[in-house]
């Protein structure tokens, strides 16, 4: 934090496959994929993701995932935290309700992305917004689609707090 009125803001990158796709990505795809990434926005001294569950908040690295594979600093950020959650309700409401959910199109990286953005006036890397896309551009990724269509990843951690912003 800067100063009283600034607050820092980091993405937590999440390899949900723990090296596997590194390994595996050349022979099953055709290409190297570095990982299979789930994001977090980190502001306030808490951690906001978005999955089946919809918009959800914990401690910082306090999901099941545990601690984050990397970080990125994403700057500062002026935004009170209050006008940050009545944001979220917003959001929460309209575009990133849980049913609106899908691993490919609307996930945790799209919310990271979008609150990023509203946050620092920055977006979240291209590599990791960009994935989806290359893996449905592969044949394996279009045989793997409706199973994959189906999934949906809901990473629990409030680890003692209610919703978001409630302790």
């Amino acid at each position: 934090m800067a100063d009283e009125s600034s607050y820092n803001v980091n993405l937590y990158i999440y390899d949900l496959s723990k090296g596997l796709a590194r390994q595996l990505s050349p022979m099953m795809l055709g290409k190297q994929v570095e990982g299979i990434w789930h994001t977090s926005i980190v502001v306030y001294g808490e951690e906001f993701f978005f999955g089946g569950g919809g918009i959800t908040s914990c401690y910082p690295g306090g999901t099941i995932l545990g601690m984050p594979d990397s970080t990125v600093d994403l700057g500062n950020t002026e935004v009170p935290r209050d006008l940050f959650l009545e944001y979220l309700s917003s959001l929460r409401e309209s575009t990133y309700s849980p049913e609106k959910y899908h691993i490919f199109e609307h996930n945790c990286n799209t919310f990271s992305s979008e609150v990023a953005q509203f946050l620092t006036g920055r977006k979240i890397p291209s590599y990791i917004i960009d994935l989806p896309s290359e893996v449905l551009a592969t044949p394996f990724g279009q045989a793997l689609r409706p199973f994959l269509d189906s999934v949906t990843i809901t990473p629990s951690g409030n680890m003692g707090m209610n919703g978001y912003g409630q302790r």
